[in-house]
């Protein structure tokens, strides 16, 4: 439930940006600039000088990836859409939601998240090759009111943003409009095969203003469809035509694998998807999760490498591409490691299962029977906030995929059960295929992460509080 604060905030937020908008549009590039000097001169030292000098150099500089990224936003997507997306970001997740989020973990002394990602049904209309929501078949589901509660209880413990996934979470989108109508103030995102975007779906996403889509793609034609299905490509690229003629702004999700890695990372691929209108790619490391996984889709020590250099790249600001690019493996530098067992997200399953993240399908607690504090401070749970990080390379950050010891101890030690829908799975079943790959990548990220400069996130782990100190 949006407070009246919020709404007063979301007010003025709204005359600012329409005025800040309408002035932009004139002249983008001279009005970003002098907007910029009037936020140095409002904000004052609050940020560094250079900051300002690299956002104004960057604006003035045609050929920067990140002016080309801003103009082709202004220019082509919908403005109304836009501000309400920024308002649920800006205001809801950025302002009241850090806040919140942050007390709230002093307050309660675990891990509380800033985005959720559950789902809302286990049900797929396709059957992608190495993906365990192709075995769950149709049966499990959170109701509407299992979905309201994840929400209404993660936004009093300060998150606002929810990320769908399934099974194929647009079966249940009359339900997810829903939501997003309840909750103006959070902003949520559909992790989709597309099959079932139209126009009338885009029409609603244009004026919920809170929801976008990450489509899942992976390459050209052959490289997609050999893991996803004749005629997949052809659908998905149909759907994001039609997104971009509606002005909205979404995304693609890749996961990438020992196989399609040259076609997910090509400059044909990605400068379609700039044509074409994405504005952010989600990159996933095929993880091999269930009894149908297929090892050998992970891919190999020397294409991590690739992978993590080639990211380097593709962002940089002269050389790079005017999309806004996220691998959840290889960007752990940037976040201090492993985000999961709720320390920045969580995951619950289509039979409301709390599991610390989307590829480890184990379990202490059920939204059905524990609040969702509950099972942030059960002991699956408090066992990442105690362990993390799981490396202090943050090359190596999964306890599953880089640090299968850690899966096995943790799950021996809370007791966890498995949540496979299908065929339960051990954490030693788990390990045992991963372990062959964490051995041979060790030597080759502790070169990377010798060689190469790393941000500093500044992250507080509970290591290093006073209360783990005495302890040891």
């Amino acid at each position: 439930m949006i407070t009246g604060k919020e709404r007063f905030q979301r007010f003025l937020g709204g005359i600012v940006f329409d005025r800040a908008y309408k002035y932009i549009k004139k002249d983008p590039s001279g009005n970003i600039v002098k907007l910029i000097d009037f936020g140095q001169k409002l904000m004052g030292s609050n940020f560094p000088v250079k900051n300002y000098d690299a956002f104004r150099n960057a604006v003035r500089d045609p050929e920067n990836v990140w002016n080309k990224f801003a103009l082709s936003v202004i220019r082509e997507c919908d403005g109304d859409y836009l501000k309400k997306m920024l308002l649920a970001l800006g205001i809801g997740a950025g302002i009241n939601g850090t806040k919140t989020v942050r007390a709230n973990r002093e307050k309660y002394k675990c891990n509380i998240p800033f985005l959720i990602l559950f789902d809302p049904t286990s049900a797929c209309n396709m059957k992608c090759k190495g993906c365990w929501s192709a075995e769950y078949g149709h049966k499990s589901n959170l109701s509407l009111d299992e979905m309201r509660s994840i929400v209404s209880q993660g936004t009093k413990l300060g998150t606002h943003v929810y990320m769908l996934t399934g099974g194929e979470p647009l079966i249940r989108k009359d339900d997810i409009f829903t939501l997003c109508e309840e909750n103006p103030n959070c902003m949520f995102l559909c992790y989709t095969n597309a099959t079932l975007i139209d126009d009338a779906f885009c029409l609603k996403m244009k004026e919920l203003g809170n929801l976008t889509v990450a489509v899942s793609i992976e390459g050209n034609e052959q490289s997609n469809d050999e893991r996803r299905g004749s005629g997949a490509y052809s659908k998905s690229m149909a759907a994001i035509d039609l997104l971009r003629s509606h002005g909205l702004i979404f995304g693609i999700s890749v996961c990438y694998t020992s196989e399609n890695i040259p076609y997910v990372t090509s400059d044909e691929f990605m400068d379609l998807m700039v044509d074409k209108g994405v504005r952010f790619a989600f990159y996933f490391n095929y993880m091999p999760v269930g009894k149908s996984a297929v090892p050998s889709l992970i891919p190999k020590p020397d294409q991590r490498a690739f992978m993590y250099l080639w990211l380097k790249k593709v962002r940089n600001s002269k050389t790079g591409k005017p999309l806004f690019f996220m691998d959840f493996q290889d960007d752990a530098e940037y976040v201090g490691g492993c985000i999961a067992g709720g320390r920045n997200y969580f995951h619950i399953n289509s039979e409301g299962d709390m599991e610390p993240c989307v590829f480890i399908h184990f379990a202490d607690s059920n939204i059905r029977k524990n609040t969702l504090l509950e099972g942030l401070k059960n002991p699956l749970f408090m066992a990442y906030y105690h362990n993390q990080p799981f490396n202090d390379n943050h090359l190596r950050p999964c306890p599953m995929l880089e640090n299968p010891e850690y899966i096995k101890k943790i799950i021996a030690d809370t007791k966890a059960a498995s949540t496979d829908l299908v065929e339960k799975e051990s954490a030693e079943e788990l390990a045992a295929k991963t372990e062959k790959f964490a051995e041979e990548w060790a030597p080759v990220a502790d070169k990377l992460w010798k060689e190469n400069r790393h941000p500093n996130p500044k992250t507080q782990y509970y290591r290093d509080t006073p209360e783990a100190k005495s302890h040891k």
